[in-house]
């Protein structure tokens, strides 16, 4: 499986974001919606260790990033989180553009993400794209080693395919709005079909 030629093979900055409004929410989320949120996220890998998550939106399976649902808190955040959206991806150009996975991730000081690829196919094609919302200078974004400071407001694309990690030897928390992107309009890989007909066959 080739992951989409498009992507980035290391980070791509995609430019500015004005993300006054959405920080300002963001930060006042109580404590107990993010435990609760958290809880119940359908994205537990052992890579991530401790981070914690507040979903948007998530793939229905992790074969084809074509199926997507809402999570409830999606309509309260909508009108907050879509200015933001269509701002950081300006930069593609595509015009017929979908968001498979959106999310805020929350790492606590002394947080580790460690060395990791993302495997699962539907994470193949989507562009992987970070906007820091709250961060310190010694938070470091790595991908196949190389270390990154990833500045607050500025989104970017990152090598989801690459080796990546992440952490904080900062002092406060480092929160990113975090989501997935592709081109409606982009021919699907020619590896999808069949690993959609070998889930339906495991499925019967």
């Amino acid at each position: 499986m080739h992951a989409n030629p498009r992507k980035t093979d290391s980070i791509r900055k995609l430019g500015l974001v004005d993300i006054a409004r959405l920080k300002e929410a963001v930060l006042a989320v109580p404590e107990s919606v993010w435990q609760a949120e958290n809880q119940s996220k359908p994205n537990r890998f052992g890579a991530l260790d401790a981070t914690q998550h507040i979903i948007f939106r998530f793939v229905s399976n992790f074969i084809d990033w074509r199926h997507s649902y809402e999570k409830p808190m999606w309509s309260d955040w909508k009108s907050l989180l879509e200015p933001v959206l269509a701002e950081a991806t300006a930069a593609y150009g595509y015009r017929n553009g979908a968001f498979p996975r959106i999310m805020l991730a929350r790492m606590s000081p002394g947080g580790v993400i460690h060395p990791h690829r993302d495997q699962n196919p539907a994470a193949k094609w989507p562009h992987k794209v970070h906007v820091p919302l709250l961060t310190n200078p010694d938070v470091t974004f790595y991908v196949d080693g190389t270390g990154y400071q990833l500045a607050e407001g500025e989104a970017v694309e990152v090598n989801n395919m690459g080796l990546h990690a992440v952490e904080n030897r900062g002092s406060c928390d480092r929160i990113h709005l975090i989501f997935e992107y592709y081109d409606l309009d982009q021919p699907e890989p020619d590896w999808l079909a069949p690993l959609q007909a070998q889930a339906e066959i495991a499925s019967r």
